[in-house]
């Protein structure tokens, strides 16, 4: 695997097969990320690098970078449990239900806010 680092070392680029594309890595708020540049070309992966993570630093600075789960991400997790969770004691019309709440009201309005942006208020 080759690998290179740019920005002091913040940003790296490394790319896992020989002729595949460069991708990148970098924490920020937190939390690793990381993203295809989408190019085979070192120099221009570099410039695709360095913009994504200056970006990303922008959405962290605004407050609209999310390091923490969405409503969206929590609803689908509980979607694929909640019918394992209560086997033999709910019906599947049930089970059904809450998923069917979810899709229809709740993932519409709340769905991209952060777990912790959900308040008695916003409710």
């Amino acid at each position: 695997m080759q690998r290179h680092e740019i920005l002091g070392g913040k940003v790296q680029i490394y790319r896992r097969a020989e002729g595949g594309s460069w991708h990148c890595s970098a924490s920020v708020g937190n939390k690793q990320r990381r993203s295809s540049t989408r190019t085979d070309s070192l120099s221009l992966a570099k410039q695709v690098a360095e913009d994504w993570y200056l970006g990303l630093r922008g959405e962290l600075h605004a407050g609209v970078l999310k390091s923490e789960k969405t409503f969206r991400e929590a609803a689908s997790q509980f979607t694929r449990e909640y019918e394992v969770i209560t086997e033999g004691q709910r019906s599947a019309r049930w089970t059904q239900g809450h998923a069917i709440r979810l899709r229809i009201h709740l993932v519409p309005f709340f769905g991209d806010m952060g777990l912790s942006e959900i308040t008695a208020g916003r409710v």
